[in-house]
Parts: structure tokens; C-alpha cells; sequence
């Protein structure tokens, strides 16, 4: 979210976005073909595949359009017509549907397709934090429309990865330390990171970007009563006393203290969530809890995303992506490998 407007975008992504039809809410770029990741060169970008995320208001008639201007990106589901594949994208997984290994402007390209309300609905409560985490790291803003329920959606999507982040620091840390607990949030409990992503992702991205994370974040945490932030000095502090512990656990996502509440809350008891909270606030462990109510979020949602994947993507495309995963696995490993 650090590039904010479609006219102060590269020509080259326009004329990528300019490919699709043109009812969205919101596009953007991410990953490692758009910001530099530590240990990648300029031209190890070039090569690497863009990333988009498309948010529309109408998915069947989104896919109807896009199923007459871009058949070839559908795997066999477009036999099944736009329908279907709405469906497939709003019923299963995370909400989202992709198409991958698209050839366009001389790059490859893959890109989800989400429903604004879907986006807007993970946004606030995290209920799959598959988009929503990709949006707690910078991306590339490419078309935003004048919509004020998902403008304010994104910005409490990001003070939600904040507050999750300082539960689970300690009273003192630098802003580095910050951004590396925001950007692992989403890998946390995602399968894909034990096979297919290199272990050092999160710092790569963290390393070379942080003025990238700065911009994101600045007014945020400036705002914010719960912590002393220095820019200065790169540091903060936050309130680990129980009455600021419990603030922040109130802040978080419904899905989250949810998934918390059943983590602590044993069965039969029933109690309600504040009750529960403001038990985990006065807990020394309360960091771990948050950590393993999120690693419940992402696994759930990382794997049954992969797996409908696999079904839009097609298998041919599924191995030829899984390949190129390892492969770009393989040469950071060898690049770490004296």
C-alpha cells in the first residue's frame, strides 16, 4: 500500500491491468517481482513471476467478461462458465480464485480474483488472513476506487497486524523487530513454508523494504496510545501490563479471539470472550497464545486454498508452478550454501 494511485504507476502495469475488464475495486502487485527482496538482484526480478490481486464487485459477471477476453488463463473450469467458477472462488478455500503461468507482456503473470465483500469480510475479522496478510507487508496499489467501507477496512487490517505484533514482542523492541512479527503473520502455520518457500522469506522481504514498512505503518503507530514510538531512534515501547495486554486482545480480529477462546476456554464452560481475554492478559504465555490462535488461522486456510488451487490452476500448471516454487528454493539455498 505504499504507491497509491493508478497515475503514479509504470505504464508497464497498466497496460497489464488494462487486459482485464475493468469493474474493480481494488488491484494490486505483490511479491518478490515488485520489491526487492535481500539476496535478489534486478535482474532475478525481471524473471520472476508478478503477482496481482483483483477485488470486484459482481464476480460472476467479472468472470463472464474476463471468460470472453481471457479464456486461455482458465484451466478446463471454464467449460463450467462463470457461475460455477464464482462459485468455486466465494465456496471453497479462501475466497479467492486464481489464475496462474498467464503469459502477458512478454512476463509471466498469476492472479486472484476476490469478491470486495469477501475482502472487506477478511480485512475486519481474519477469517482466512489469506488476502488480509498478504496486505499487512507493502504492495503495489494499482486501482483503488472511492469505496469507504474497504478503505477503512484496509487501514484496521493493518492496526490489527500491529496490535497482534505487540502482544507478541517484549516492552522494548526495534522497529526491524516490528515489521519481521507483521510480515510472519501470514506464514504462520502456512504448510507451503515447510516445502516450496525459502525459510528466510520473512526477513528478505523485512531487510531491503523497511522504508516501505515505515511509510505503511508511520501514522499508525504515531496514533496509536498503546505504544512510545521513536523514529528516530528505530525503537518502541509497549504497554505489557495486563490493562494494556487486555486493550490490545479486545482490538484483535472476531476470527482470532475466537480461535484464542478455544485454545483456553475448556470445554463445557462456556464462558464469554471479554472473560476469556481478560484471562489471557495476565497470562505470561499470552504472546504464545495469540502466536498459536494465528498459526490455526493460516494453516486451515493455506491448505484448503493450495488445494483448490490445484483444481483452477490445472495439474499441468500446478506442477510447472510447484516446480518453479522448489527451484527458487534451491538457488536461495545455494546462495546461503558457502
Amino acid at each position: 500500500m505504499t504507491l497509491p494511485a493508478l497515475q503514479n504507476t509504470s505504464v508497464f502495469f497498466r497496460r497489464i491491468l488494462s487486459q482485464f475488464p475493468q469493474d474493480i475495486s481494488l488491484a494490486f502487485a505483490y511479491g518478490s517481482a515488485v520489491f526487492k527482496q535481500a539476496g535478489t538482484t534486478q535482474g532475478q526480478m525481471g524473471k520472476n513471476m508478478l503477482d496481482f490481486v483483483l477485488a470486484v464487485d459482481d464476480p460472476v459477471t467479472w468472470h463472464t467478461m474476463n471468460l470472453i477476453e481471457n479464456r486461455k488463463h482458465y484451466s478446463f473450469l471454464k467449460y463450467l462458465g462463470p457461475k460455477q467458477i464464482s462459485s468455486i472462488q466465494n465456496d471453497y478455500g479462501a475466497g479467492v480464485y486464481f489464475n496462474t503461468l498467464v503469459p502477458s507482456d512478454e512476463r509471466l503473470i498469476k492472479y486472484g480474483v476476490i469478491s470486495t465483500d469477501a475482502l472487506i469480510d477478511d480485512l475486519l475479522h481474519w477469517k482466512t488472513m489469506y488476502i488480509a496478510g498478504r496486505l499487512h507487508k507493502p504492495v503495489r496499489i494499482l486501482l483503488q476506487s472511492e469505496n469507504g467501507k474497504l478503505r477503512a477496512a484496509l487501514m484496521a487490517n493493518l492496526k490489527s497486524a500491529m496490535n497482534a505484533s505487540f502482544l507478541m514482542l517484549p516492552e522494548s523492541f526495534s522497529e526491524e523487530d516490528l515489521f519481521l512479527q507483521i510480515a510472519g503473520l501470514s506464514y504462520s502455520g502456512d504448510f507451503r513454508m515447510v516445502i516450496g518457500e525459502d525459510k528466510s522469506k520473512v526477513s528478505n522481504i523485512v531487510k531491503d523494504n523497511m522504508q516501505h514498512f515505515r511509510i505503511l505503518y508511520n501514522n499508525i503507530l504515531q496514533d496509536c496510545p498503546q505504544v512510545v514510538y521513536k523514529p528516530q531512534q528505530g525503537r518502541l515501547e509497549v504497554d505489557k501490563s495486563p490493562e494494556g495486554q487486555f486493550t490490545q486482545l479486545m482490538a484483535l480480529p472476531r476470527t482470532l479471539q475466537q480461535q484464542i477462546t478455544r485454545l483456553v476456554d475448556p470445554p463445557g464452560k462456556n464462558r464469554d470472550v471479554e472473560e476469556i481475554l481478560l484471562q489471557v492478559a495476565q497470562d505470561p504465555d499470552c504472546g504464545l497464545v495469540v502466536q498459536q490462535g494465528i498459526y490455526s488461522i493460516v494453516k486451515t486456510s493455506s491448505i484448503t486454498q493450495s488445494a483448490k488451487g490445484i483444481i483452477t490452476a490445472g495439474l499441468m500448471k500446478s506442477v510447472s508452478y510447484s516446480t518453479k516454487k522448489l527451484r527458487k528454493m534451491w538457488r536461495g539455498w545455494r546462495r546461503k550454501t558457502p
